[in-house]
């Protein structure tokens, strides 16, 4: 199979890197120098191309993955920032009879951490002493914060029923590849649960293994799905 890598910095190498295991060829790479607006995501550059991933900028995200859908060409979103145009996004893969895999962070241990942190917040819901917090720290070269990750924790709290206040807060750092901590904080004790990535390699196996998965398929998925 042939993969198009959009966006050539650190996870785009890796990617490159790890795509034969994968079954992957890469046909095609756009970085800033060949994908200035979009004009690199053209028909005659994707003859052939069997999915793409996307990691680029939260400007360029949603723009680009709305071109590929355009071109029929199955994308894994791996950009965070962009959530405001997800609709958008959305319709322009229906429109195309594509497809899309999103998610805030392709680390299949980061997708168990979302059902574990939302498994307590439904546990803790009704337990009015406890107050809770959400944070992470990222590289200091990280675009926004807090993370996309962060978000869908939150969220995922909130969607299991607990409706009191988050504390949420980020921090930008020297080259930590990603943090996440929920925690939970009563009179009589304190739950801590955290995720810590070591390298970018765990979120570049996840791209690929989605990108394997979502070839020959049509719609827009979060990564949770391909997985659970």
């Amino acid at each position: 199979m042939k993969l198009a890598l959009i966006g050539y910095g650190k996870m785009g190498r890796m990617l490159e890197q790890l795509a034969p295991e994968y079954g992957f060829t890469v046909g095609l790479i756009l970085d800033i120098h060949n994908n200035a607006d979009g004009g690199g995501i053209t028909a005659e550059n994707f003859a052939g191309i069997d999915a793409a991933i996307e990691f680029s900028t939260p400007e360029a995200a949603a723009d680009n993955a709305i071109r590929l859908a355009g071109l029929g060409v199955p994308v894994v979103i791996g950009t965070t920032g962009w959530l405001g145009e997800t609709e958008r996004v959305k319709a322009a893969v229906a429109s195309g009879n594509s497809a899309a895999v999103w998610s805030p962070n392709y680390s299949v241990g980061v997708n168990v951490f979302f059902r574990l942190v939302a498994e307590a917040a439904r546990l803790l819901a009704k337990q009015p002493e406890y107050g809770s917090w959400a944070w992470e720290m990222h590289h200091d070269t990280k675009k926004d914060a807090p993370s996309g990750t962060l978000l869908k924790l939150v969220d995922e709290m909130k969607r299991a029923g607990y409706a009191r206040h988050i504390d949420v807060s980020s921090n930008r750092a020297g080259r930590v590849p990603g943090t996440h901590e929920i925690g939970f904080d009563g009179a009589a004790d304190t739950i801590t649960l955290r995720h810590t990535a070591r390298s970018r390699e765990g979120f570049a196996r996840g791209a690929l293994q989605a990108a394997k998965w979502i070839v020959g398929k049509k719609g827009f998925y979060e990564f949770s799905e391909t997985l659970f």
